[in-house]
């Protein structure tokens, strides 16, 4: 199996050569080629691509508005997020089910509802491509489930679109949180659910604008925390 980041950058404005474009990560297993989240971004690139399969996170701009014009292969996603992209024109429309596991082109997904925003229900995937089990969730404030979601994984993809600084509010009506983590606090989350190693993508302006400064930052967290640490960037690849 390869992992390769295609994207690494959140909504943004800024952006360089290692944070250009829109998180998405690009899971190769068995010559097939499963891409997740295809932002903004990817709308003119996505044939060039040729993935096999794309599934969506959510309905932010920055995960799926690269499916405006249609896809060129099925996607899967939420029922939730079909019905808030249902003008997209997407031939091929697949739906997955909370916590229940669907083999998408060998590999397993179970989606896991996560705190994040309340007009665009988000997911993370608890994935399982051959021996190896991992954590994918560029956008989150919490994982109610997090015991189930993090059970055995190697390793944990998660936010970064914030290191230390909350971006974090209170929807009046519900009292639910939403926003974002910190990278420390889902560095905790690692810390005690016993998962070995952090991959950070999803990168905000502290990261893009200042890498280096960000990075020794970040490790510093994750050395306090027992936890490795990785700051992904577009076109790191990663063999499993």
């Amino acid at each position: 199996m390869k992992l390769t980041f295609l994207g690494t950058r959140g909504e943004i404005d800024p952006k360089t050569k290692r944070h250009r474009m829109h998180t998405s990560l690009l899971i190769t297993y068995q010559k097939k080629r499963v891409m997740i989240d295809c932002g903004t971004s990817w709308l003119k690139k996505l044939k060039s691509l040729k993935p096999d399969h794309i599934v969506i996170t959510h309905a932010h701009p920055d995960h799926c508005w690269g499916l405006k014009n249609g896809a060129p292969c099925p996607v899967w996603t939420t029922k939730e997020t079909w019905k808030l992209i249902k003008s997209f024109p997407i031939e091929d429309r697949r739906v997955l089910l909370h916590r229940r596991r669907k083999k998408i082109a060998g590999i397993s997904f179970e989606a896991f509802p996560v705190w994040h925003s309340i007009r665009a229900p988000a997911v993370g995937y608890r994935i399982i491509c051959g021996d190896v089990k991992f954590f994918y969730v560029p956008d989150v404030t919490w994982i109610p489930k997090i015991h189930s979601a993090f059970r055995d994984i190697a390793f944990y993809i998660g936010d970064g679109a914030t290191i230390i600084h909350p971006m974090i509010r209170k929807h009046a009506p519900s009292g639910q949180i939403f926003g974002h983590a910190t990278v420390r606090q889902q560095l905790t989350w690692c810390k005690k659910q016993k998962v070995k190693k952090m991959i950070v993508t999803h990168c905000g302006s502290g990261i893009v604008r200042n890498e280096k400064r960000a990075i020794k930052h970040i490790e510093k967290l994750a050395e306090e925390r027992g936890v490795e640490v990785e700051l992904a960037y577009d076109g790191l690849e990663l063999i499993l």
